[in-house]
């Protein structure tokens, strides 16, 4: 069966939307990109390691973040999934342990991997954040020192073209990568008179709790990843696309 090619809305923040449309047009994809968030890093001195057995980044962006603010690369840094793995072996850091892809799961391979008497885990971390991943970690001895390093600041309307190939259906599928874009996706096309659109579209999730807020929406699919990456996400697509 020969395989269709799709035109798909990228709604990540710049930094992480135009490697996969580079991703996506290799596939022979069209893509339209729409951030539904700008990140905006904060500025600030050199972060003090004493003490510091581990990096804990449950982002690329936080890898983006230490890149601007650390000069040292040899401290093991624990990644929440393969992207933000990816990235920090791309910046540098020479010892990199990559998590099963969500911030629970990681929690607990942190704790079969570490000693909380060998010094503290620095989180580095947004703005917009729950207390459940450090509390499941203090729970158990760990010191974890919080490092806010960035934030993910909400975009509240569609660009142009993406307003306008919804508005027309030329839009075939739409990648959302968590429980946060994904909610805000849904703000914005009931804002902006768009949910007819969504009828003949496939929503590609990264997660379950992702899909959970789509639940708003009328979707021709809502597709959900094996697992949490990048990967997962553009084989299901391509999937969608048969």
């Amino acid at each position: 069966m020969a395989r269709r090619l799709m035109r798909v809305l990228i709604t990540r923040p710049e930094e992480d939307a135009k490697p996969l449309a580079e991703m996506l047009q290799q596939r022979g994809h069209e893509t339209i990109l729409s951030p539904l968030m700008k990140i905006r890093f904060c500025d600030g001195p050199e972060i003090p390691l004493n003490g510091v057995q581990a990096i804990v980044a449950t982002s690329a962006n936080a890898i983006r973040a230490l890149q601007r603010r650390m000069t040292r690369r040899d401290i093991p840094v624990f990644s929440v999934g393969p992207h933000t793995a990816e990235m920090a072996l791309e910046v540098g850091f020479t010892d990199v342990r990559q998590g099963p892809g969500d911030g629970h799961r990681l929690a607990s391979f942190i704790r079969k991997a570490l000693d909380p008497t060998f010094g503290v885990l620095l989180w580095a971390t947004g703005r917009d954040r729950t207390a459940e991943f450090a509390d499941a970690l203090t729970a158990c001895g760990f010191e974890v020192q919080v490092q806010t390093l960035y934030a993910a600041e909400e975009v509240h309307t569609l660009t142009e073209e993406a307003a306008a190939a919804l508005s027309t259906e030329r839009i075939d599928a739409v990648l959302l990568f968590s429980p946060r874009s994904a909610s805000l996706f849904a703000k914005v096309v009931q804002n902006q008179g768009l949910l007819n659109a969504c009828r003949r579209m496939v929503a590609v999730c990264v997660s379950q709790a992702v899909a959970q807020k789509l639940v708003t929406l009328s979707f021709a699919k809502i597709l959900v990843a094996q697992q949490p990456s990048v990967a997962s996400m553009l084989d299901l697509l391509e999937q969608a696309s048969l």
